[in-house]
């Protein structure tokens, strides 16, 4: 087996070791920020987290769900805020006033954060009709001129139609996120992002520990790649002790 890709960075889905953020730095060299996606913190906070953090350490962040999610879905609860006071044009990538300012606050955390990845992770009721996909390549066309990269995880009948991911990231530049021990991005990237759900018949099963014939299939997956960078991150409830089997079997 040959590992192509050149660098691997190992990582979870929010600060998921007990201790702190402190404890994660010491831990692994990146972390996608999941606070982003609920309710954007205050740049001021961002930019004493990066303060905190070692200079070699990777910041990744999910995108604010107000670019997502439309105000009906059940993640707004955490929001802070209650979403009937909201205009009812946010979510689902739609290339509208409300979306495009929406996504400028996620930016500017982002810049803050020194953000190497953005995640934008649509939701599995987003429509998949030939106007979703439109409204995305034009949303994605408008966000990837933002002075950083942008990943896009589509879920549910979106991430099924795998021909129009395709259309959009390729045209976009914005990358495609699988679960690799799913499905592999319908794009080839010079940076790989795979977020690691759990296995099992639905699309997500957080409660899943991942065995080590999993992770010895991920560590294949990993190694077919030819890419620059991967970001290989957990987003189940054992994530950091998955995530540091794995980064123990890379280093083996």
């Amino acid at each position: 087996m040959f590992i192509y890709v050149g660098r691997v960075y190992v990582g979870c889905c929010g600060w998921s070791v007990k201790g702190g953020k402190a404890a994660y730095f010491s831990k692994f060299p990146a972390v996608e920020v999941q606070e982003t996606f609920y309710r954007l913190p205050r740049v001021e906070t961002v930019k004493r987290w990066r303060e905190q953090a070692p200079d070699e350490f990777v910041f990744c962040m999910k995108a604010w769900q107000a670019v997502s999610h439309p105000t009906t879905s059940p993640t707004w609860r955490r929001a802070g805020v209650d979403p009937r006071q909201l205009k009812n044009k946010y979510g689902f990538l739609r290339p509208v006033e409300e979306n495009f300012e929406a996504w400028d606050k996620s930016a500017e955390v982002a810049k803050a954060l020194r953000a190497r990845v953005v995640v934008v992770q649509t939701p599995a009721s987003m429509p998949a009709d030939d106007t979703a996909f439109k409204d995305a390549k034009q949303f994605f066309e408008y966000a990837a001129g933002s002075g950083f990269l942008v990943g896009w995880e589509p879920r549910g009948r979106v991430a099924a139609r795998m021909d129009k991911v395709y259309e959009v990231c390729s045209s976009t530049g914005v990358i495609h996120i699988t679960d690799l021990l799913r499905s592999k991005p319908a794009t080839a990237s010079r940076l790989v992002y795979t977020r690691l759900h759990g296995l099992g018949g639905r699309e997500v099963n957080y409660s899943y520990r991942y065995s080590d014939e999993d992770l010895q299939r991920l560590f294949e997956a990993v190694g077919e790649l030819d890419a620059d960078e991967a970001f290989v991150m957990f987003n189940n409830i054992s994530m950091a002790d998955d995530a540091e089997r794995f980064a123990q079997l890379l280093k083996s």
